[in-house]
C-alpha cells in the first residue's frame, strides 16, 4: 500500500455545506451512520398545527419509538438540545396511522401509498399487525452537529441521568488532498462502549425513582387515611399535612415538643418528639415518672436519647406500615390512634410541668 493518506480538518462552512441540502440529505440516504435500526418517516416534518417549526429528521426505530434527529452544522451545537426537546414533546402522540400516512407522503407526495407505507413499517418492526399499545410508547433524541459546547453536553448528561434518551453525534469534516470530503461521524455521548452499562444504569436509576415516587405516595395515602380515622376520635392532628418522610405531627402543648405518627414500611410508631436545646435534661425529667407513664400508657415505651443530638423520643412501635396490605391499614391505623390518644393523655400533664 501508499501509506496513510493525510486529511486536513474543514468545517461545513469553509467548503460551502449547508445543513438542509448537504447534510440532511445525505444523513437521511444513509441513516444507519446515526445508529443501527433506525427507518427515516420524513424530512422537514412539520406535521401539527399552529407552529411553523419542523423536525430535520423524523425516524422509527426497531422498538417502535419515534426519533427526532436535529442536525446543526455549528461548532458548538447552538441551542438545539432545547429544540429537540420541544419537538419530541410535540411528537409523542403520533400513532401508528399517521406514522403510516407521515411515510407515504415521503415516498410519494404527489399519489401516497399508505398501503405500502404500511406493509413497510410493519416490516421493519417485525409486526404482523399494528401494535397501537406498543407504538411510539418513548421519544428518543439525537443530536448531530459538527462539535458541541460544553454548557450543551452538561445539559444532555444531566437529561440522560433523568431517563431521557438524548445522544450526541459529532460530525467532523476532512479534506482530502484531491479534494474529496470525508466525514467522520463519531458518537460523543453515550460513547460506543459505555452505551451498554449506561443503558443498565438508567435501567436501575428509572426503576429507584419509581420506587421512591410508589414509596411517597404510599406513605401519604397511609397517614391522610390515619389522620382521616384519627378526627373521628381526637382533634390532635386535625389540618396538619403528611411529611414527605412518612411523618403527620401534631402539638403537645409545648414549643419543641411534637407528638407524631411516623409510618414505615412494615412497622410504624407514635412517639414524643423532643427538639429543644435541653431535650436531654427535659428527657430525663420525664424518666422520673416513667413507672407512671407506662402504667398510663398500659404498655412499655422505648425512651431515646440520640447521641450528638438535641433530639430525643418516647414511642411505642407496633407491625403494620405503608406496606402492608391497604385491606389491613384500617385495622393499623385504629391501633396507631388509640396509641396516640393514650400517649397524650400520659405525657401531657408531664410536660407541661416541666420547668423552663
Amino acid at each position: 500500500t501508499e501509506g496513510f493518506i493525510p486529511a486536513n480538518a474543514t468545517s461545513f462552512d469553509a467548503e460551502g455545506l449547508t445543513e438542509r441540502a448537504d447534510i440532511q440529505r445525505l444523513l437521511r440516504l444513509r441513516i444507519e451512520s446515526l445508529g443501527d435500526g433506525l427507518l427515516v418517516l420524513a424530512e422537514e416534518f412539520s406535521g401539527w398545527v399552529d407552529s411553523a417549526r419542523r423536525i430535520d429528521l423524523l425516524c422509527l426505530d426497531t422498538d417502535a419509538n419515534l426519533v427526532v434527529v436535529e442536525l446543526k452544522r455549528t461548532e458548538d451545537g447552538g441551542h438545539m438540545e432545547l429544540q429537540s426537546l420541544r419537538y419530541a414533546a410535540m411528537i409523542a402522540t403520533m400513532t401508528f396511522d399517521t406514522a403510516v400516512e407521515t411515510l407515504a407522503r415521503t415516498r410519494n407526495p404527489v399519489a401516497p401509498d399508505t398501503a405500502a407505507a404500511r406493509a413497510e413499517i410493519l416490516s421493519f418492526l417485525k409486526w404482523d399487525e399494528p401494535q397501537e399499545s406498543a407504538f411510539a410508547m418513548d421519544t428518543r433524541i439525537i443530536l448531530a452537529a459538527a462539535d458541541f459546547s460544553k454548557e450543551l453536553t452538561t445539559t444532555v448528561m444531566w437529561l440522560r441521568k433523568r431517563g431521557i434518551d438524548l445522544r450526541c453525534v459529532r460530525l467532523k469534516p476532512y479534506r482530502l488532498a484531491d479534494g474529496r470530503v470525508l466525514v467522520d461521524i463519531h458518537p460523543l455521548i453515550p460513547l460506543p462502549e459505555e452505551a451498554e452499562f449506561q443503558t443498565r444504569l438508567g435501567a436501575k436509576e428509572a426503576a429507584e425513582r419509581r420506587e421512591r415516587m410508589e414509596r411517597h405516595d404510599l406513605r401519604v395515602r397511609f397517614l391522610l387515611a390515619l389522620q382521616a380515622r384519627a378526627a373521628t376520635r381526637t382533634p390532635l392532628h386535625a389540618g396538619r399535612a403528611p411529611s414527605d418522610s412518612g411523618v403527620l405531627n401534631g402539638a403537645a402543648g409545648r414549643s419543641g415538643f411534637t407528638l407524631n405518627y411516623v409510618t414505615g414500611r412494615a412497622t410504624s410508631r407514635v412517639e414524643l418528639l423532643i427538639q429543644t436545646n435541653s431535650a436531654k435534661t427535659q428527657l430525663a425529667a420525664l424518666m422520673q415518672h416513667r413507672d407512671d407513664v407506662e402504667k398510663a400508657f398500659g404498655a412499655p415505651l422505648i425512651w431515646q436519647e440520640k447521641e450528638a443530638s438535641l433530639q430525643c423520643r418516647v414511642y411505642w412501635e407496633g407491625p403494620g406500615g405503608y406496606r402492608s396490605l391497604e385491606a389491613e391499614w384500617p385495622a393499623i391505623q385504629d391501633v396507631l390512634v388509640d396509641k396516640m390518644i393514650r400517649l397524650d393523655k400520659a405525657l401531657r400533664p408531664r410536660i407541661q410541668a416541666l420547668p423552663p
